[in-house]
Protein backbone atom coordinates (compact mmCIF):
# COMPACT_ATOMS: atom_id res chain seq x y z
CA UNK A 1 0.00 0.00 0.00
CA UNK A 2 1.61 3.23 -1.30
CA UNK A 3 1.18 7.00 0.49
CA UNK A 4 -1.55 7.35 -2.46
CA UNK A 5 -3.35 4.37 -1.09
CA UNK A 6 -3.20 5.41 2.43
CA UNK A 7 -4.82 8.76 1.36
CA UNK A 8 -7.65 7.07 -0.47
CA UNK A 9 -8.75 4.99 2.57
CA UNK A 10 -8.36 7.84 5.22
CA UNK A 11 -9.18 10.84 3.86
CA UNK A 12 -6.97 13.70 3.40
CA UNK A 13 -7.88 15.56 6.25
CA UNK A 14 -8.05 12.53 8.76
CA UNK A 15 -3.79 12.14 7.13
CA UNK A 16 -3.68 16.02 7.42
CA UNK A 17 -4.31 16.31 11.29
CA UNK A 18 -2.56 12.53 11.86
CA UNK A 19 0.26 14.63 10.61
CA UNK A 20 -0.24 17.16 13.11
CA UNK A 21 -1.02 15.15 15.80
CA UNK A 22 2.46 13.60 15.36
CA UNK A 23 4.37 16.54 15.21
CA UNK A 24 2.29 17.89 18.56
CA UNK A 25 3.39 14.71 20.19
CA UNK A 26 7.03 15.57 19.60
CA UNK A 27 6.96 19.27 20.21
CA UNK A 28 4.68 18.54 23.81
CA UNK A 29 7.25 16.38 25.16
CA UNK A 30 10.64 17.84 23.98
CA UNK A 31 9.19 21.17 25.09
CA UNK A 32 8.13 20.01 28.43
CA UNK A 33 11.28 18.16 28.92
CA UNK A 34 13.87 21.00 27.87
CA UNK A 35 11.54 23.94 29.43
CA UNK A 36 11.54 25.80 26.18
CA UNK A 37 10.35 29.18 26.73
CA UNK A 38 10.84 31.77 24.75
CA UNK A 39 9.47 34.41 27.86
CA UNK A 40 12.49 32.55 30.15
CA UNK A 41 14.89 33.37 27.36
CA UNK A 42 14.04 37.10 26.96
CA UNK A 43 13.65 38.01 30.91
CA UNK A 44 17.38 36.46 31.00
CA UNK A 45 18.55 38.91 28.46
CA UNK A 46 16.76 41.74 29.56
CA UNK A 47 18.67 41.15 33.06
CA UNK A 48 21.72 41.15 31.67
CA UNK A 49 22.35 37.31 31.66
CA UNK A 50 23.69 34.89 28.94
CA UNK A 51 21.97 32.01 31.19
CA UNK A 52 20.33 28.46 30.59
CA UNK A 53 16.95 29.60 29.53
CA UNK A 54 18.85 31.52 26.82
CA UNK A 55 21.01 28.80 26.02
CA UNK A 56 17.68 26.54 25.16
CA UNK A 57 16.23 28.66 23.23
CA UNK A 58 19.24 29.82 20.55
CA UNK A 59 19.83 25.73 20.26
CA UNK A 60 16.31 25.20 19.77
CA UNK A 61 15.66 27.67 16.95
CA UNK A 62 19.14 26.62 15.77
CA UNK A 63 18.35 23.29 15.50
CA UNK A 64 14.71 24.16 13.84
CA UNK A 65 17.35 25.97 10.66
CA UNK A 66 19.88 23.63 10.46
CA UNK A 67 16.97 20.87 9.86
CA UNK A 68 15.09 23.07 7.26
CA UNK A 69 17.58 23.99 5.42
CA UNK A 70 19.22 20.66 5.17
CA UNK A 71 15.89 18.96 4.17
CA UNK A 72 16.04 21.89 1.27
CA UNK A 73 18.95 20.72 0.38
CA UNK A 74 17.88 17.15 0.08
CA UNK A 75 15.23 18.15 -2.16
CA UNK A 76 12.80 16.95 0.94
CA UNK A 77 11.45 20.69 1.50
CA UNK A 78 11.11 23.64 -0.42
CA UNK A 79 10.94 27.32 1.22
CA UNK A 80 9.17 28.77 -1.66
CA UNK A 81 6.06 26.83 -1.07
CA UNK A 82 5.27 27.28 2.80
CA UNK A 83 2.26 29.20 3.27
CA UNK A 84 4.03 32.09 5.33
CA UNK A 85 5.91 33.00 1.85
CA UNK A 86 3.03 32.60 -0.37
CA UNK A 87 1.13 34.94 0.93
CA UNK A 88 1.75 39.25 1.65
CA UNK A 89 3.65 39.71 4.91
CA UNK A 90 2.83 42.60 7.03
CA UNK A 91 5.68 44.68 8.57
CA UNK A 92 3.05 46.64 9.87
CA UNK A 93 1.67 44.28 11.64
CA UNK A 94 5.14 42.02 12.35
CA UNK A 95 6.37 45.51 14.69
CA UNK A 96 2.70 46.08 16.45
CA UNK A 97 1.20 42.62 16.84
CA UNK A 98 5.15 41.86 18.18
CA UNK A 99 5.29 44.22 20.52
CA UNK A 100 2.29 43.46 21.49
CA UNK A 101 3.04 39.94 21.89
CA UNK A 102 5.51 40.29 23.78
CA UNK A 103 4.03 42.56 26.54
CA UNK A 104 1.89 39.79 26.45
CA UNK A 105 4.17 36.83 27.02
CA UNK A 106 5.98 38.98 30.25
CA UNK A 107 2.66 39.71 31.81
CA UNK A 108 1.21 36.47 31.34
CA UNK A 109 4.67 34.69 32.63
CA UNK A 110 4.61 32.30 29.12
CA UNK A 111 3.98 32.27 25.37
CA UNK A 112 1.06 30.51 23.77
CA UNK A 113 2.75 27.52 23.71
CA UNK A 114 3.98 27.68 26.79
CA UNK A 115 0.43 27.74 28.25
CA UNK A 116 -0.14 25.14 26.34
CA UNK A 117 2.48 22.93 28.06
CA UNK A 118 1.59 24.42 31.62
CA UNK A 119 -2.12 23.86 31.23
CA UNK A 120 -1.26 19.68 30.10
CA UNK A 121 0.54 19.84 33.35
CA UNK A 122 -2.30 20.58 35.97
CA UNK A 123 -1.41 24.43 35.59
CA UNK A 124 -5.33 26.13 35.54
CA UNK A 125 -3.71 29.32 35.69
CA UNK A 126 -2.62 28.11 32.00
CA UNK A 127 -5.68 26.94 31.28
CA UNK A 128 -7.90 30.00 31.78
CA UNK A 129 -5.38 31.99 30.27
CA UNK A 130 -5.08 29.79 27.72
CA UNK A 131 -8.97 29.98 26.81
CA UNK A 132 -8.99 33.85 26.79
CA UNK A 133 -5.82 33.68 24.27
CA UNK A 134 -7.61 31.52 21.65
CA UNK A 135 -11.24 33.38 22.11
CA UNK A 136 -9.35 36.81 21.52
CA UNK A 137 -6.88 35.15 18.87
CA UNK A 138 -10.58 33.86 16.90
CA UNK A 139 -12.16 37.11 17.34
CA UNK A 140 -9.10 38.63 15.43
CA UNK A 141 -9.17 36.60 13.16
CA UNK A 142 -12.79 36.33 11.84
CA UNK A 143 -14.90 38.44 14.84
CA UNK A 144 -15.35 41.92 15.64
CA UNK A 145 -11.62 42.90 16.02
CA UNK A 146 -10.64 41.17 12.40
CA UNK A 147 -11.39 45.05 10.57
CA UNK A 148 -8.58 46.38 13.36
CA UNK A 149 -6.51 43.73 13.01
CA UNK A 150 -6.76 43.62 8.61
CA UNK A 151 -6.44 47.74 9.04
CA UNK A 152 -2.91 47.56 11.06
CA UNK A 153 -2.03 44.37 9.03
CA UNK A 154 -2.79 46.40 5.29
CA UNK A 155 -0.43 49.70 6.58
CA UNK A 156 2.61 48.31 5.15
CA UNK A 157 2.69 44.90 3.31
CA UNK A 158 4.92 43.38 1.55
CA UNK A 159 5.32 43.81 -2.20
CA UNK A 160 3.83 41.23 -5.29
CA UNK A 161 1.48 39.40 -2.94
CA UNK A 162 4.41 37.40 -1.22
CA UNK A 163 6.33 37.46 1.27
CA UNK A 164 10.03 38.07 1.19
CA UNK A 165 13.39 36.05 2.54
CA UNK A 166 15.51 37.91 4.65
CA UNK A 167 18.83 36.66 2.85
CA UNK A 168 17.46 37.17 -0.53
CA UNK A 169 16.20 40.74 0.52
CA UNK A 170 19.38 41.88 1.55
CA UNK A 171 21.59 40.22 -1.54
CA UNK A 172 22.92 37.35 -0.03
CA UNK A 173 22.43 33.66 -1.26
CA UNK A 174 19.71 31.41 0.17
CA UNK A 175 22.23 28.57 0.79
CA UNK A 176 24.10 31.18 3.55
CA UNK A 177 20.68 29.96 5.81
CA UNK A 178 22.10 26.74 6.58
CA UNK A 179 25.41 27.99 8.02
CA UNK A 180 24.11 30.38 9.70
CA UNK A 181 21.86 28.00 11.55
CA UNK A 182 25.38 25.87 12.00
CA UNK A 183 26.88 29.25 13.49
CA UNK A 184 24.21 30.22 16.08
CA UNK A 185 23.78 26.07 16.72
CA UNK A 186 28.01 25.86 17.51
CA UNK A 187 27.13 29.18 20.01
CA UNK A 188 24.04 27.57 21.58
CA UNK A 189 26.03 24.67 22.56
CA UNK A 190 29.26 26.81 24.12
CA UNK A 191 26.64 28.95 26.09
CA UNK A 192 25.11 25.68 27.30
CA UNK A 193 28.57 24.19 28.24
CA UNK A 194 29.18 28.21 30.29
CA UNK A 195 25.96 26.95 32.17
CA UNK A 196 26.79 23.63 32.49
CA UNK A 197 23.61 22.19 31.45
CA UNK A 198 23.59 18.59 31.16
CA UNK A 199 22.69 16.45 27.83
CA UNK A 200 19.36 15.64 28.17
CA UNK A 201 17.86 19.67 27.88
CA UNK A 202 20.13 19.95 25.29
CA UNK A 203 19.05 16.55 23.40
CA UNK A 204 15.18 17.61 23.72
CA UNK A 205 15.65 21.29 23.35
CA UNK A 206 17.35 20.12 19.88
CA UNK A 207 13.98 18.22 19.65
CA UNK A 208 11.72 21.01 19.17
CA UNK A 209 13.80 22.31 16.58
CA UNK A 210 13.43 18.89 15.04
CA UNK A 211 9.23 19.14 15.42
CA UNK A 212 9.38 22.11 13.57
CA UNK A 213 11.52 21.02 11.10
CA UNK A 214 9.11 17.58 10.86
CA UNK A 215 5.92 19.83 10.43
CA UNK A 216 7.37 21.58 7.53
CA UNK A 217 8.64 18.21 5.74
CA UNK A 218 5.43 15.98 6.66
CA UNK A 219 2.59 18.91 5.00
CA UNK A 220 5.14 19.86 2.27
CA UNK A 221 5.43 16.26 1.03
CA UNK A 222 1.71 15.58 1.66
CA UNK A 223 0.87 18.68 -0.58
CA UNK A 224 2.81 17.27 -3.63
CA UNK A 225 0.57 13.98 -3.86
CA UNK A 226 -2.63 15.36 -2.19
CA UNK A 227 -5.45 15.86 -4.74
CA UNK A 228 -6.91 19.07 -2.57
CA UNK A 229 -4.36 22.14 -1.54
CA UNK A 230 -2.57 21.53 1.72
CA UNK A 231 -1.07 24.42 3.83
CA UNK A 232 2.42 23.95 3.40
CA UNK A 233 3.26 24.47 7.71
CA UNK A 234 4.35 23.72 10.86
CA UNK A 235 4.03 24.24 14.30
CA UNK A 236 2.54 28.04 15.60
CA UNK A 237 -0.58 28.28 18.37
CA UNK A 238 -2.39 31.43 17.09
CA UNK A 239 -4.66 30.63 14.66
CA UNK A 240 -4.05 26.77 15.57
CA UNK A 241 -5.76 27.23 19.24
CA UNK A 242 -8.50 29.58 17.15
CA UNK A 243 -8.98 26.95 14.65
CA UNK A 244 -8.95 24.22 17.51
CA UNK A 245 -11.76 26.16 19.79
CA UNK A 246 -14.16 26.25 17.07
CA UNK A 247 -13.82 22.89 15.89
CA UNK A 248 -15.20 21.84 19.57
CA UNK A 249 -18.10 24.26 18.92
CA UNK A 250 -19.22 23.78 15.04
CA UNK A 251 -21.80 20.97 14.95
CA UNK A 252 -19.67 20.05 11.45
CA UNK A 253 -16.39 20.54 11.75
CA UNK A 254 -13.24 19.51 9.10
CA UNK A 255 -10.02 17.63 9.85
CA UNK A 256 -6.65 19.74 9.46
CA UNK A 257 -3.01 19.71 10.72
CA UNK A 258 -4.06 22.71 13.33
CA UNK A 259 -6.58 20.09 14.61
CA UNK A 260 -3.91 17.63 15.29
CA UNK A 261 -1.37 19.25 16.54
CA UNK A 262 -2.99 21.25 19.44
CA UNK A 263 -4.14 18.04 20.83
CA UNK A 264 -0.71 16.54 20.53
CA UNK A 265 0.77 19.38 22.32
CA UNK A 266 -1.16 18.57 25.25
CA UNK A 267 -1.25 14.83 24.79
CA UNK A 268 2.85 14.78 24.35
CA UNK A 269 3.54 17.47 27.79
CA UNK A 270 0.90 15.69 29.74
CA UNK A 271 2.88 12.13 28.77
CA UNK A 272 6.19 13.72 29.44
CA UNK A 273 5.18 14.99 33.28
CA UNK A 274 3.15 11.96 34.27
CA UNK A 275 6.13 10.31 33.55
CA UNK A 276 8.44 12.24 35.36
CA UNK A 277 6.13 13.13 37.98
CA UNK A 278 5.74 16.50 37.40
CA UNK A 279 1.78 16.93 37.16
CA UNK A 280 0.68 19.35 39.74
CA UNK A 281 -2.57 21.49 40.20
CA UNK A 282 -2.04 24.99 40.60
CA UNK A 283 -4.42 28.00 40.68
CA UNK A 284 -3.80 32.45 40.75
CA UNK A 285 -2.33 33.31 43.84
CA UNK A 286 -4.70 36.70 44.10
CA UNK A 287 -7.01 38.73 41.83
CA UNK A 288 -3.87 40.96 40.49
CA UNK A 289 -1.95 37.95 39.19
CA UNK A 290 -5.34 36.63 37.36
CA UNK A 291 -5.81 40.42 35.81
CA UNK A 292 -2.21 40.68 34.90
CA UNK A 293 -2.23 37.34 33.43
CA UNK A 294 -5.96 37.57 31.69
CA UNK A 295 -4.40 40.80 30.25
CA UNK A 296 -1.45 39.30 28.85
CA UNK A 297 -3.72 36.95 27.39
CA UNK A 298 -5.40 39.19 25.10
CA UNK A 299 -2.43 40.99 24.34
CA UNK A 300 -0.77 37.60 22.84
CA UNK A 301 -3.92 36.76 21.48
CA UNK A 302 -4.44 39.91 19.31
CA UNK A 303 -0.87 40.67 18.92
CA UNK A 304 0.25 36.98 17.80
CA UNK A 305 -2.67 37.40 14.90
CA UNK A 306 -1.94 40.31 13.69
CA UNK A 307 1.95 39.35 13.74
CA UNK A 308 1.53 36.25 11.49
CA UNK A 309 2.46 34.06 14.59
CA UNK A 310 3.03 33.59 17.89
CA UNK A 311 6.66 32.71 19.86
CA UNK A 312 7.31 29.83 18.22
CA UNK A 313 5.07 30.33 14.73
CA UNK A 314 6.98 33.55 13.76
CA UNK A 315 9.52 32.67 15.96
CA UNK A 316 10.99 29.60 15.34
CA UNK A 317 8.78 27.75 12.46
CA UNK A 318 8.84 31.34 10.30
CA UNK A 319 12.23 32.73 11.76
CA UNK A 320 13.56 28.41 10.44
CA UNK A 321 12.80 29.73 6.66
CA UNK A 322 13.85 33.08 7.00
CA UNK A 323 10.74 34.64 6.30
CA UNK A 324 11.38 38.23 6.73
CA UNK A 325 8.33 39.52 8.31
CA UNK A 326 8.28 36.32 11.05
CA UNK A 327 12.35 37.42 11.76
CA UNK A 328 11.04 40.85 12.20
CA UNK A 329 8.12 40.06 14.62
CA UNK A 330 10.60 37.63 16.40
CA UNK A 331 12.91 40.83 16.97
CA UNK A 332 10.16 42.72 18.46
CA UNK A 333 8.90 40.30 20.42
CA UNK A 334 12.23 40.34 22.28
CA UNK A 335 12.45 43.99 22.55
CA UNK A 336 8.66 43.93 23.64
CA UNK A 337 9.19 41.31 26.76
CA UNK A 338 12.56 43.27 27.65
CA UNK A 339 11.21 46.81 28.11
CA UNK A 340 8.16 44.82 29.65
CA UNK A 341 10.09 42.86 32.76
CA UNK A 342 12.07 46.26 32.81
CA UNK A 343 9.25 48.30 33.72
CA UNK A 344 7.36 46.02 35.33
CA UNK A 345 9.28 43.13 37.08
CA UNK A 346 12.39 44.62 37.56
CA UNK A 347 11.36 48.36 38.72
CA UNK A 348 7.84 47.09 40.15
CA UNK A 349 5.45 49.74 38.53
CA UNK A 350 2.40 48.57 40.27
CA UNK A 351 0.24 50.88 37.78
CA UNK A 352 1.39 48.59 35.08
CA UNK A 353 1.40 45.14 36.92
CA UNK A 354 -2.19 45.77 38.52
CA UNK A 355 -3.19 46.55 34.82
Amino acid sequence: MDLYDIIDRFGEGNIEALLGLMVGLVFGIAAQRSRFCLRAATVEFARGQLGPRLAIWLLTFSTAVVWVQGAQALGLFRVSDARMMAVPGSWSGAVIGGLMFGVGMVLARGCSGRLLLLAATGNLRSVIAGLVFAIVAQMSLYGWLAPVRNGLAALWITPEGRNLHLLQMVGLPESLALWIGLALAVTAIALALRNQLGVRPLVFASGVGFAVALGWMMTWNLAQISFDPVNVTSATFTGPSANTLMFFLNPNPSLRFDVGLVPGVVLGAFLAALVTRELNWQGYDGADAMRRSLFGAALMGFGGMLAGGCAIGAGVTGGSIFAATALLALLCMWIGATLTDFLVDQRGDRRIAAL
